[in-house]
């Protein structure tokens, strides 16, 4: 929206991008979100674009617009530390490929979004930079492991960041902060020079990296700049990403849950999948109340498949960026203990069988509707800490979710629900997402 505004003249990017810095002045020192931030350097390029513009020189579809990249993007020039203590003063030497595809398009980087250290933990804390608040309340996680990312977009401080999701980094963050946020078909966007890159061998398809934003429209025009094979990523595939635009909503099938097996949603929870259910089927859609064959179990393989060597690639990652002590973040895997190879090749051959019954239930449906997570925000206290039961599922089958907000909890928690299509349908999930929030609301303005 902001980049429509700018392209049409309707407000200069100067002017944006003194409203964002005062915005984003405001409230980092309560999130504690936003580092690395090059104030001089994002004017002179907002004047610099605003000039284009009276040139009538041709620009890019994001031109002007401030935005932040979570710090697990390298990003050339500036401190990039992954959030782990070995990287805290390693300034990269070139972009990300996602990172160059938007400073083309002509977005202007803030700064670095807080990650906890290799984007390994659902919430975002870490040893360089410490702990990152919810918007919505400060007592609060944002999540992770995109929680700067989110919680700085929905305080008004970005427009746009990159999210990553290995395991449900970009749509729990969003369900947390009450923003909108995509993990794309796997294959479809390349991770060149992220902190989990391509290298993760027979785990390679379970992270992603996609947008995030206030609204579904900047997510539609953020993907098909990003999207496309780099010459350096091998899994990323040359298929176009159709329009969402073009997506029947009234023909779509729908099968909705609210329980996945593991743990229910609370009812505030379930009443909005079911209120987002209602919606589709009062325009015409087909819905019908059905689970996944394989959810209750996919939590438990996710975990057995990334920790099958017993953490020990997450340590050699560690080695390589310079870390000697892993931190408190990453407790969750320190226990793991690693699987022989018949017991790995088991686990894989799970995997492979669970990918096609989870093809062989969408049959009969073009989209699953159901949590992101049981509950809303959780504590910083919290001793279980957000549930990413619901979101694991779709790492594991490598198949497009989005992430957008639908209603509030009696405490003015945000709300999402999590939306779910065929491998390469990123439309449909985008066209689904964009009439929730259409209809129920989207974004809201924090507290802050």
């Amino acid at each position: 929206m902001l980049a429509r505004f700018i392209r049409t003249h309707l407000i200069s990017a100067v002017n944006v991008m003194d409203a964002v810095l005062s915005r984003l002045d405001r409230v980092n020192p309560q999130l504690n979100a936003v580092f690395q931030i090059d104030t001089d350097t994002a004017r002179a390029q907002a004047v610099e674009a605003d000039q284009a513009l009276s040139r009538a020189e041709p620009v890019g579809p994001l031109h002007g617009v401030p935005i932040t990249i979570k710090d697990s993007l390298d990003t050339k020039g500036r401190i990039t530390t992954w959030g782990t203590v070995g990287k805290k003063s390693s300034v990269p030497s070139k972009d990300s490929t996602v990172v160059s595809r938007l400073r083309g398009a002509g977005a202007i980087i803030l700064g670095k979004s807080n990650t906890p250290e290799l984007t390994l933990s659902g919430i975002t804390d870490n040893d360089v930079y410490g702990r990152t608040n919810n918007p919505y309340d400060l007592k609060r996680t944002p999540a992770g492991s995109s929680g700067g990312a989110a919680a700085i977009i929905a305080a008004g401080g970005s427009a746009l960041d990159l999210g990553s999701d290995t395991g449900g980094s970009i749509r729990m963050p969003s369900h947390f902060c009450g923003i909108a946020g995509i993990k794309p078909t796997s294959g479809r966007v390349p991770r060149t020079g992220h902190a989990i890159s391509y290298q993760a061998g027979a785990l390679d398809a379970f992270t992603q990296i996609g947008p995030m934003a206030r609204s579904v429209e900047d997510l539609i025009l953020t993907l098909p700049i990003i999207q496309g094979p780099d010459g350096r990523d091998p899994a990323i595939v040359p298929v176009p990403l159709a329009d969402p635009y073009d997506v029947s909503i009234k023909s779509l099938r729908i099968a909705y849950y609210t329980d996945n097996g593991i743990k229910s949603a609370s009812q505030e929870t379930s009443k909005t999948v079911k209120d987002a259910a209602a919606l589709f089927s009062e325009h015409g859609a087909s819905v019908v109340e059905a689970r996944p064959h394989g959810a209750t179990s996919a939590a438990t393989l996710w975990r057995e498949l990334y920790l099958a060597d017993g953490g020990d690639w997450i340590r050699q990652l560690l080695r390589s960026a310079g870390t000697t002590k892993m931190s408190s973040a990453l407790d969750w895997m320190k226990e793991a203990k690693s699987k022989s190879l018949a017991e790995f090749s088991r686990a894989l051959s799970q995997w492979g069988m669970y990918r096609s019954d989870m093809l062989g239930f969408m049959d009969d449906y073009d989209l699953i509707l159901c949590p992101v997570s049981a509950t809303t925000a959780t504590a910083h206290d919290d001793p279980e800490g957000p549930d990413f039961s619901y979101t694991f599922t779709h790492n594991l089958t490598g198949w497009p979710a989005a992430t957008v907000r639908c209603d509030s909890s009696d405490h003015g928690l945000p709300i999402g629900v999590q939306l779910v299509a065929r491998p390469w349908r990123d439309d449909i999930v985008l066209a689904a997402a964009q009439y929730i929030e259409t209809n129920l609301g989207g974004w809201k303005s924090p507290p802050i």
